[in-house]
């Protein structure tokens, strides 16, 4: 038999959605993308200074854009505004303390 939705369930399912959403949020803060873009602008400079045949720049910037840059926009941590809100209902200043 088919199962009848009452107003109720059709309430409780909604906030459970709103919920969810509420507690979606980027990964990455505004620092990571930034020193992702500087990464990116490094790798470029790499590549234009590697098609003029530069023989010692060109691979000094690729590493540092592929091996130090990317990595550092990864691991870094923003402010604390950009943390995830823990599941239990700390707030950001209880997990610092």
């Amino acid at each position: 038999m088919a199962k009848k939705v009452t107003k109720s369930s059709a309430r409780a399912a909604a906030k459970v959605a709103a919920d969810r959403h509420e507690e979606i949020r980027w990964p990455f803060g505004k620092k990571n993308y930034l020193v992702f873009a500087l990464a990116l602008v490094v790798i470029v400079i790499g590549y234009v200074t590697l098609g003029y045949g530069s023989m010692t720049l060109a691979p000094v910037l690729l590493v540092l854009g592929y091996c130090v840059l990317i990595p550092v926009a990864i691991v870094i941590k923003g402010k604390a505004d950009d943390t995830p809100p823990a599941a239990d209902g700390a707030t950001s200043s209880d997990l610092h303390e």
